[in-house]
């Protein structure tokens, strides 16, 4: 925990793969006054995902790890994680699984945001299911994340009716504006429950 404004800040970490538009609307909610949270670390598992010039910009430690699930480089994570005084871990496109022994070492909480209304539509290419299935309506869920792939209990979910001139490219950028808004609302009720 660090103190701005004189406010209790938890260390969190951002784990993300990709462009990084979630981390870079979670580093946005970092710097409001009240915010409960200050990212202190984002990890990649690839050396070159944009987000990553997101840790340049704001000057956030970075590390890039190759992440096989194997132990050696899972206990060097935690290691450093717990150096970091990491308390929450926020994946955030971030497109590996984790393992149930990464997760039960890891003493904090992890968090994981999915573009859909979970339980339905688990892993990848969610909005074209969506359509294919005609869905009414999709979403984003923020859930704890789990050894089963996308099964973790849920925190915060939100609900966007499908339009009959959607794509899976135009729901999916509808959706992700409703992740922006929810991912901090999520992140900010679990860190007043502690």
């Amino acid at each position: 925990m660090t103190k701005l404004n004189g406010i209790n800040r938890i260390k969190i970490a951002v784990f993300i793969s990709g462009k990084g538009s979630n981390l870079k609307n979670l580093i946005k909610f970092s710097h409001k006054k009240n915010s409960k949270f200050i990212i202190s670390l984002i990890v990649s598992n690839n050396s070159t995902a944009k987000g990553l010039r997101y840790a340049n910009i704001y000057k956030i430690n970075k590390k890039v790890i190759k992440f096989r699930n194997n132990k050696k480089v899972e206990d060097l994570l935690i290691k450093r994680l717990k150096k970091s005084q990491i308390k929450i871990i926020c994946l955030a496109g971030f497109m590996k699984i984790l393992s149930k022994r990464f997760i039960q070492n890891f003493k904090g909480i992890i968090l994981n945001i999915h573009p859909s209304l979970l339980p339905k539509y688990k892993g990848l290419n969610t909005h074209h299911k969506a359509i294919l299935n005609k869905d009414k309506y999709s979403g984003c869920t923020v859930h704890f994340a789990s050894p089963k792939l996308d099964s973790g209990k849920i925190i915060l979910q939100k609900k966007i009716k499908i339009f009959k001139k959607d794509t899976p490219k135009t729901l999916a950028s509808r959706i992700l504006k409703q992740e922006h808004i929810i991912y901090p609302k999520a992140l900010n009720k679990i860190i007043s429950n502690l």
